[in-house]
């Protein structure tokens, strides 16, 4: 055989067999706004307006950034923003990270069944491979194993213990996530009929395109997307009650700021 024939057939031969990244291995370098590994949340008994707002539980990106839904304050009404906060990590635990995520069984398309557990959610769990972004989704996840076959219960397994060491993870103490874009997902203001507490005063919208924006999917939301500064700078005087002023109406608005890899509305409903 003649060595470009040798060195082709070898070449076909690797691609029959598969190599590292095409068989579900993460890939060597990531681009610094890439998603590598997300943890989130959905379902459950949540308004659709919180699903739609609600911040995921980690996201690890490329160039180390680690973006976490920080804690919630139990006052009434709350912030206007939610609290997101990130912390950074190496590139090696960046990618250590990945790999602990696919060695768990992230997107290996295992049967991971639904315990029977009323009105709980599914945690969506993502990592980037050499071939894209794989996706595991566990309903009630860590919640019990009432249903779950032998097979099913095993599969989770490692999974449970992936989320349990993604929320300890150590990376020191973290800052605010400063985001470019805030998501407004905006439904017509009503006042309380008890008026306890006293409703706040308007605050003008800040954004180019007015509320309540356009629809979100398949869901009975309304979303639109504006630069995170000004927003950010009119929400330091509202709360989540706060009616917001668009168009030459008020509306009750839910902030969500869009994450690095995020650019739209339809990125947060997926």
């Amino acid at each position: 055989m003649k060595p470009s024939r040798l060195i082709l057939a070898t070449a076909l031969l690797a691609a029959a067999c598969g190599s590292p990244s095409t068989t579900g291995e993460p890939p060597i370098a990531y681009a610094p706004d890439d998603l590598v590994l997300q943890v989130r949340s959905s379902g459950g008994m949540l308004p659709v307006e919180m699903l739609v707002t609600q911040v995921p539980e980690i996201s690890v990106y490329g160039d180390g950034r680690v973006i976490t839904a920080g804690p919630v304050t139990e006052m009434y009404p709350g912030p206007a923003l939610p609290n997101v906060q990130v912390r950074h990590a190496s590139p090696e635990t960046v990618r250590k990270l990945a790999e602990r995520a696919v060695e768990a069984g992230v997107g290996n398309g295992a049967d991971l069944g639904t315990p029977q557990i009323m009105d709980a959610g599914t945690t969506i769990i993502t990592v980037r491979t050499g071939t894209g972004l794989v996706t595991s989704d566990a309903p009630a996840l860590g919640l019990g194993d009432d249903g779950l076959s032998a097979a099913q219960h095993q599969a989770r397994k490692p999974l449970v213990e992936l989320v349990r060491y993604l929320r300890e993870l150590d990376l020191g103490e973290p800052v605010a996530f400063e985001p470019s874009l805030v998501a407004a997902v905006g439904h017509q203001w009503q006042p309380r009929e008890d008026g306890l507490p006293t409703d706040p005063p308007p605050v003008d919208w800040p954004g180019t395109a007015p509320l309540p924006g356009d629809p979100v999917g398949n869901l009975n939301v309304r979303c639109v997307t504006a630069d995170a500064a000004p927003v950010l700078a009119a929400a330091r005087n509202a709360n989540a009650r706060t009616p917001w002023m668009s168009g030459g109406a008020r509306w009750e608005v839910g902030l969500r700021p869009l994450l690095p890899h995020e650019s739209s509305c339809s990125d947060v409903n997926r």
